[in-house]
């Protein structure tokens, strides 16, 4: 259950009944004193009628204690027309006995639509980098959070396997002996090949040249040049699926759209733009010109969909995918997980896609941007060199970090448990860190703080859950002996109770912007509380009566926790 969208609900009947149509705007409240949650649109609704403030609120109140059970909440009018809502004990007890015995918590399925995420999506024949990191996890945990919530999910992952590096990476080991090419077997090789072909690209004319030659004989399905480019793909993708493995990433390869998937389509993309009068040509290339977009000149902006040369960019794929999508999927919504510096691409990517009619106006396509990460210095995060930081060495070394930690920790672990615990704890810290930030802003990466087990990081709520199962452990009694009886009485425990009940509103405030941090904060809050209402209420030595209460407390804290990072893709542990 939504508590705030049912308190939401409530006073927007209300007030529709005094003629004000304003909808409600309902919050959590900030400070204990304030209630539980404040109604906070009262005062704008009064200034747009003419009206005072603090009077409608008396009349809103009045409506409601007429006509709802006051069993449910209080209301309280507060300053110049705040009205202040604290949930009774009574319905918190209700909504801990209903949900403890539903094993979606309480968690109800919106009406079902079909979206396709798009998100990950490296550039093949070179290892994954830190880069791919934002928009690998947060595409992943939206993903499993919008199913969770009873929607079809697409997942798609479009590797971009085609284009003008490839024909750098041919010519440059068309230079190279049948031997050297046959060592090559692992990516590593590859992106070194790679590395020195985009260089000779830059440097030499007549390699360039060559280079180009060979993009035309891949597109034209040379079989030796199509045999290589497979291996290199199968190489690329082997890796990428051993980093999504190890990092609990729901992506495999069925997943995979790749950007060769499109090259077939590209040809009808000019075509129907240039049936739709959009096409215009300039210096040689086949340009959509946007007015929407102007540049310094107070031109409007061109779009290039087909090079002088008969090549086509990506905005070229992205059309063809975006229509794709649109027509042959038939998806309501279409989310793409990329960084914010594609902003534009995207932007003109979706105005020319309605325009041109491969996108419906009834159907939402959408960029969703991400921050990039920084080192402590605040610039870009990269080696000492200067290169891309490798994401399988940063994945190898939070391990080994962690593994230090567990040991010093709790130094009774065999090796094979310290190692087992390391790997969730070590993966859990790097997603967590990145989930728990606004997706939006750039930030700083930081191996003490993602490790630390205080603060809002994964090691402290997959320390809580922990404590949960030694508590539950300790009391003997399985999940099956606890019942759904609640007795709430000490402040702590109606805090802690509170907090379990709104966790249908953190899971749905997730997907109303795509922002996975509302989460992550939710789970610390419940964490903080957990914490605070076990070093405040005794558990196995309270009487028994309140025993029962307070471990049925434990037992839904700890499913709670486990299902939010669940929709994280972040593991917990019975023991660390």
């Amino acid at each position: 259950m939504n508590i705030r969208k049912f308190l939401e609900e409530k006073t927007r009947k209300h007030l529709e009944k005094l003629g004000v149509e304003n909808p409600p705007l309902i919050k959590t409240a900030s400070r204990p004193e304030h209630g539980h949650y404040q109604a906070n649109g009262i005062m704008a609704a009064a200034k747009e009628k003419g009206l005072n403030p603090r009077e409608l609120a008396k009349e809103v109140v009045s409506s409601i204690e007429t006509e709802e059970s006051s069993d449910s909440f209080n209301l309280e009018i507060a300053g110049p027309g705040f009205i202040n809502i604290t949930i009774s004990k009574a319905w918190i007890n209700q909504i801990l006995s209903i949900i403890s015995k539903d094993v979606r918590l309480g968690v109800s399925t919106q009406k079902r639509k079909k979206f396709l995420t798009d998100y990950s999506s490296p550039n093949l024949a070179k290892e994954m980098h830190i880069g791919h990191l934002r928009s690998t996890t947060i595409g992943d945990a939206c993903s499993r959070i919008l199913e969770f919530l009873g929607h079809q999910v697409i997942r798609t992952n479009h590797v971009g396997d085609w284009g003008s590096q490839f024909g750098s990476l041919l010519a440059y080991m068309n230079k190279l002996s049948k031997e050297e090419i046959a060592l090559a077997s692992e990516l590593k090789d590859l992106e070194n090949f790679y590395r020195k072909a985009s260089q000779l690209w830059r440097e030499d004319q007549k390699f360039a040249d060559e280079a180009r030659k060979f993009v035309v004989k891949l597109q034209s399905k040379d079989p030796e040049c199509l045999e290589l480019w497979s291996k290199f793909i199968e190489e690329s993708m082997k890796h990428c699926q051993a980093v999504y493995d190890q990092l609990n990433i729901s992506l495999k390869q069925e997943h995979v759209v790749a950007e060769s998937f499109y090259n077939e389509k590209l040809e009808s993309i000019v075509k129907d733009l240039t049936e739709k009068n959009l096409i215009a040509i300039s210096d040689g290339a086949k340009c959509v010109f946007l007015e929407e977009w102007v540049g310094k000149d107070g031109e409007p902006t061109p779009a290039i969909i087909q090079k002088s040369d008969g090549g086509f960019p990506y905005i070229t794929t992205d059309l063809a995918a975006a229509r794709h999508r649109s027509q042959e999927l038939n998806i309501d919504e279409a989310l793409y997980f990329v960084d914010a510096r594609q902003t534009l691409h995207f932007r003109q990517l979706f105005h020319i896609a309605l325009k041109a009619g491969f996108t419906r106006k009834d159907q939402s396509f959408r960029h969703i941007p991400n921050g990039i990460i920084l080192s402590k210095e605040g610039k870009p995060y990269k080696t000492r060199q200067g290169g891309a930081v490798k994401l399988a060495e940063v994945l190898k070394e939070s391990i080994s970090r962690a593994k230090s930690l567990v040991s010093d920790k709790n130094s009774a672990l065999s090796e094979q448990e310290q190692i087992i615990i390391a790997e969730i704890v070590g993966i859990g810290a790097i997603k967590y860190a990145e989930l728990s930030k606004n997706r939006n802003t750039d930030y700083v990466f930081d191996w003490e703080k993602m490790l630390s087990f205080e603060g809002n990081t994964a090691p402290y709520l997959q320390y809580a859950y922990t404590r949960i199962k030694g508590i539950l452990n300790k009391s003997k009694r399985s999940n099956e002996k606890l019942s759904s009886d609640f007795s709430l009485q000490d402040p702590y425990e109606i805090q802690l109770a509170l907090k379990l009940a709104q966790f249908t509103e953190a899971v749905e405030s997730v997907v109303e912007d795509y922002q996975p941090n509302l989460l992550c904060n939710y789970l610390f809050e419940l964490s903080q509380f957990f914490m605070t209402f076990y070093e405040n209420c005794p558990v196995n030595t309270a009487e028994e009566r309140i025993k029962i209460s307070r471990l049925n407390l434990c037992d839904l804290t700890g499913r709670v926790l486990k299902k939010g990072l669940e929709l994280l893709g972040i593991e917990v542990l019975d023991r660390m």
